[in-house]
């Protein structure tokens, strides 16, 4: 009985020996066991809606890197509108040999189209309003190069339909923009379009930095329009918080194509979501690195959010009521939200 007791004894140390060196010889998984991938992102400039792509485009690589096993080495970087800023970080992204570059904006996004043709880094790009016009893609289906990405198309006609809705009986209306913007050129012209076959007679004021489109912005009052269109240009974007309270004041409510604008103080932001855009800019980037997509063979992503944001500050400068606002706005847009203003999105 001793030795039937004494030989159970030896084999459950034994099989808990084997177990403990089972369990100490088991891989523990570390960062440098996982796949890694340097991406490079510039921002055009420092404006609430390309802040909240880039933020969105950092958090969803890391959750998708998380989730799946990968690790995406950020490197982001800003060219505040300085087109030799903007040269010099693409020409560090290639020096440090990135696996792919984000482009936040249509000018970042053709400099580093142009800069990559040799090397072939793929690129992504984000928020380009108009990547056919800009010569980013042969199509949207196929953009045929090494560059694909998420686009904020602007319908301009539905914010023309918008500025019609409050005043049925508008005679002047003014564009304001940076005439060197490429995102701002079709939507100028749709616009044009659109106003001139209503009889609706145009003022255009224009700008290529802060101080100029302040300037535009003090002459447009002066030319007495009843309203004002800007499309999703950074330069008025980067403006909007310097001008706002002026034109509000003068009773001209301006009418633009993001919702940072209504953010930063503009009376009506409409377009897409642009937490969303990048969140799914980030989910491209992804299917290039690690599922190994064709940038020529990925369609561009584009997107019909049709939200309108009202600035509710400002409605209460302009001696609008609210409520008549959001009735009169609803049947030409999928959502109606409003906020107040300030900087930064939270």
């Amino acid at each position: 009985m001793k030795k039937l007791l004494s030989l159970v004894l030896c084999l459950f140390i034994v099989l808990v020996l084997a177990g403990c060196k089972s369990s100490e010889e088991k891989p523990q998984e570390t960062d440098s066991d996982k796949k890694q991938f340097k991406v490079g992102i510039c921002n055009y400039v420092d404006d609430a809606s390309l802040n909240q792509i880039c933020d969105n485009i950092t958090a969803r690589l890391k959750e998708l890197g998380e989730t799946n096993g990968v690790e995406f080495k950020i490197d982001y970087d800003n060219a505040n509108a300085d087109m030799n800023v903007m040269n010099q970080i693409i020409t560090n992204f290639i020096a440090d040999d990135v696996d792919l570059m984000v482009g936040v904006a249509t000018p970042v996004a053709m400099n580093m189209q142009a800069m990559t043709q040799d090397n072939e880094i793929p690129v992504v790009f984000a928020a380009v309003s108009d990547p056919l016009a800009a010569g980013l893609a042969d199509s949207l289906e196929k953009p045929g190069k090494n560059i694909t990405g998420t686009s904020d198309y602007l319908d301009t006609e539905a914010i023309m339909n918008l500025i019609l809705a409050l005043n049925p009986e508008i005679k002047k209306v003014g564009l304001l923009y940076d005439v060197s913007q490429d995102s701002s050129k079709t939507a100028i012209e749709q616009a044009k379009s659109i106003l001139g076959s209503k009889g609706i007679e145009i003022v255009e004021r224009t700008g290529t930095n802060v101080d100029e489109i302040r300037l535009a912005a003090q002459a447009l009052i002066s030319d007495k329009v009843e309203a004002i269109f800007t499309p999703s240009d950074n330069t008025v974007m980067t403006a909007e918080l310097s001008i706002y309270e002026e034109l509000a004041k003068a009773g001209i409510p301006h009418y633009a194509g993001a919702d940072s604008f209504a953010l930063n103080g503009a009376f009506l932001g409409y377009g897409v979501d642009y937490a969303n855009l990048g969140q799914v800019t980030a989910e491209m980037v992804y299917d290039v690195l690690v599922n190994e997509k064709a940038p020529a063979d990925t369609a561009v992503k584009t997107f019909d959010n049709g939200i309108a944001t009202i600035n509710t500050h400002t409605t209460d400068l302009l001696g609008l009521n609210l409520n008549d606002v959001e009735e009169l706005f609803k049947p030409y847009c999928t959502k109606v939200q409003k906020l107040e203003t300030a900087e930064y999105f939270e």
